[in-house]
């Protein structure tokens, strides 16, 4: 078994965490690159990843996030924040980075930006919401592979009221809406009821079908 399965088949969602232990900064730095180099439809990155760790902001987050411990006990609470809608700086910003950092303008990479700019803009707002939300997941999906992989544990957190979050970090007024939160930090085994509970999935041939 490869290194990498079996730090996936060590990590789980957990549910008690210890306050008195905090995730190094090397690993948090690992964990976040590994989220800043992550995919996103067409590059563009439309997330951003606050870290939280001011203790009076994460007892507020705490209180509209269901009373979720990890959210305090954890060292670092990562909040993955979507832009509220594609715009035609938002979306130029990105392609003239593309550029400047590759030294060099190309033709079908510029008709490929103006055929966003005549789609992304001209859409409804929720639907461009909803679309950088789901490159935010991607984020997070790579953010747990990084933790496991540092053996950091990380609990991906979807119960709390989202619209008192952005309130709660200002979020609105930056142009962003929460998405979901990933607490950072260590299991404190003897006091999780999940620590040694076996982990369940539907087996492969359950879950994958090959169509060939």
């Amino acid at each position: 078994m490869s290194d990498l399965i079996q730090k996936l088949q060590w990590r789980y969602a957990a549910k008690k965490m210890n306050p008195a232990k905090a995730v190094p900064q090397d690993k948090l730095d690992r964990i976040l690159e590994s989220i800043r180099l992550t995919a996103t439809s067409s590059g563009l990155q439309p997330y951003e990843v606050l870290v939280v760790t001011n203790a009076e902001i994460r007892e507020k987050i705490k209180a509209i996030g269901w009373n979720q411990a990890q959210i305090t006990e954890g060292s670092h609470l990562l909040v993955f924040a979507a832009w509220d809608n594609y715009t035609a700086d938002r979306i130029n910003t990105m392609f003239d980075l593309t550029n400047e950092v590759r030294g060099f303008k190309n033709e079908g990479w510029e008709n490929y930006r103006n055929m966003l700019l005549n789609l992304y803009p001209a859409r409804d707002a929720e639907v461009n919401f909803q679309h950088a939300a789901r490159q935010a997941y991607i984020g997070l999906g790579t953010a747990l592979i990084a933790a496991a992989e540092e053996q950091v544990d990380a609990t991906p957190m979807e119960g709390f009221d989202p619209d008192k979050l952005d309130e709660i970090l200002d979020l609105r007024a930056q142009g962003l809406r929460s998405v979901v939160i990933l607490p950072l930090g260590y299991r404190e085994e003897d006091k999780d009821w999940l620590v040694n509970l076996k982990k369940v999935r539907r087996t492969k041939e359950n879950f994958i079908r090959e169509i060939k």
